[in-house]
């Protein structure tokens, strides 16, 4: 058996202000054929597995291109047709194979492509052929698209968020995999659209009930792979919105069914599932009368995770003007501040200008007096089992405000994004993060309590308010009930 493997994977804010060019890629990965030897990420560590499942087979493994960005706004036309070139360039060298693998994120938009991953499979499957299986491992905040389902043969989604599973979910597709070229099973698929734009969260009941019994039945009489699509809410395309999707052993109405019914379930407790999130000075009132700490606040609004910034100040500064203390914060994406600190040296006093650089949506820049505590290089914070820069990383202290700034954008996933630096989080009675829900997987085991706060910023959880331009069908919650006002 010959297997070919190859990566895409950016989430696009079509809202962001962020371009998202060769250099976003290159400071996160850009690898052509040697993803898997290197320090691996969400997207390489799926090759990986495959990888060394197949070759543990004895099957052969072309690794094609893997090329990862942190989200951000649309990827530029030449870039996506660069790296769709490539990975069909290999492909065709490599024919003829047994099978292909892809880690794609399922929410990429380029300049005139509001469907990336639909675009590459349909390329790939006219190199390959009708018969040749192809499978697709998407994040769960994805676009489910007929483009994708009609040329892929098995697509699966994590569906865990934080996402803890990345790495079981690409070791179960390979074994769906393995399976269809044995000739055990035929995968069909079926997807429903929930008519649900909003974020979702799998450790809450109901929710989680129903993903557990979403994997229960996962290889039981004939149902081979379940995932819900959350969908991503800040992408302006025609597909947006919450889908579910099945995969079945040659039964394509039982996949309709049981999509329909998981996806139903979901309709129905929409409302139970809507998440609140709190103003600035109510989220900072609870967590001042909260009986210990550290109280952890989500800045959901500027994670950029999501495509924003990084770099807003709409929660440090009420923070500084209420006279609020022991508080930690991070990360806040800003290269030039950064430089002047290194500049100053460590234990530097300095008048230093903080965020509110990139545009409207990150605030205005925030002028303190600080002192450089900490200056280094090299610091990671786990993403899961992986490891991942945040680039050069400085602590300073505006009187007992400790604030981290960094060279890399990223979201905040773990403590050790600030303890490596030296900080006590257990000292601390507020820590903000910047992040809408990975951070919970490093920092709920420290936080007395966690906050969701809906500040200012790029990545409005206002679902009803988004400016969409594209999606012709009614979602909640801009309606009640979407699939009866459907027409």
């Amino acid at each position: 058996m010959k297997l070919f493997i190859a990566g895409l994977d950016t989430e696009t804010n079509t809202f962001s202000p962020i371009q998202t060019g060769l250099e976003a890629f290159s400071e996160n990965l850009i690898a052509y054929g040697d993803a898997t030897e290197r320090p691996l990420n969400c997207c390489s560590s799926q090759m990986f597995v495959w990888r060394n499942a197949a070759r543990e087979n004895g099957w052969a493994v072309i690794e094609s291109l893997c090329a990862v960005a942190e989200p951000g706004g649309k990827t530029t036309r030449a870039v996506y047709e660069s790296f769709r070139k490539t990975i069909v360039d290999d492909l065709k060298a490599a024919m003829p194979v047994d099978a292909v693998m892809l880690a794609l994120h399922g929410a990429c938009v380029a300049d005139g492509y509001d469907d990336v991953e639909g675009d590459l499979l349909e390329h790939v499957r006219q190199v390959v052929g009708p018969d040749i299986p192809i499978a697709a491992e998407l994040d769960l905040h994805c676009h489910l698209t007929d483009r994708m389902v009609a040329n892929a043969s098995m697509i699966a989604a994590y569906k865990e968020y934080p996402h803890t599973d990345i790495e079981i979910v690409a070791e179960q597709l390979f074994r769906l995999m393995e399976r269809t070229l044995a000739g055990e099973v035929r995968p069909v698929m079926a997807v429903y659209d929930c008519r649900l734009v909003s974020t979702f969260h799998p450790h809450k009941a109901p929710l989680r009930g129903i993903v557990d019994r979403m994997k229960a039945i996962e290889g039981q009489d004939g149902v081979l792979s379940v995932s819900f699509g959350h969908g991503f809410p800040w992408g302006d395309v025609a597909d947006v919105g919450a889908k579910m999707l099945v995969v079945t052993d040659n039964d394509p109405q039982m996949a309709a069914r049981i999509a329909e019914k998981f996806g139903r379930e979901i309709y129905d407790a929409r409302e139970e599932m809507r998440h609140d999130y709190l103003t600035i000075d109510v989220a900072l009132d609870q967590a001042l009368a909260a009986r210990s700490g550290p109280v952890v606040l989500a800045d959901v609004s500027d994670n950029a995770g999501g495509g924003a910034p990084g770099d807003s100040t709409f929660i440090l500064r009420r923070i500084i003007e209420r006279g609020i203390e022991d508080v930690a914060s991070c990360l806040y994406w800003d290269p030039i501040a950064v430089r002047m600190c290194r500049e100053a040296g460590e234990g530097a006093k300095l008048d230093l200008r903080i965020g509110g650089k990139v545009g409207k949506a990150s605030g205005d820049p925030l002028d303190l007096t600080v002192r450089v505590r900490r200056i280094a290089s090299g610091i990671t914070q786990r993403f899961g089992p992986t490891p991942l820069s945040i680039g050069d990383a400085v602590w300073v202290s505006a009187g007992n405000v400790d604030i981290v700034l960094n060279t890399l954008r990223t979201q905040t996933f773990h403590p050790e994004c600030m303890t490596a630096l030296g900080l006590d989080l257990a000292t601390k009675k507020i820590v903000v993060v910047k992040s809408s829900n990975h951070f919970r997987a490093g920092f709920e085991p420290i936080a007395s309590e966690i906050l969701y706060v809906g500040a200012p910023g790029a990545l409005q959880p206002r679902f009803d308010e988004l400016p969409f331009t594209k999606l012709a069908k009614p979602y909640w919650p801009k309606v009640d009930h979407p699939l009866m006002d459907q027409g």
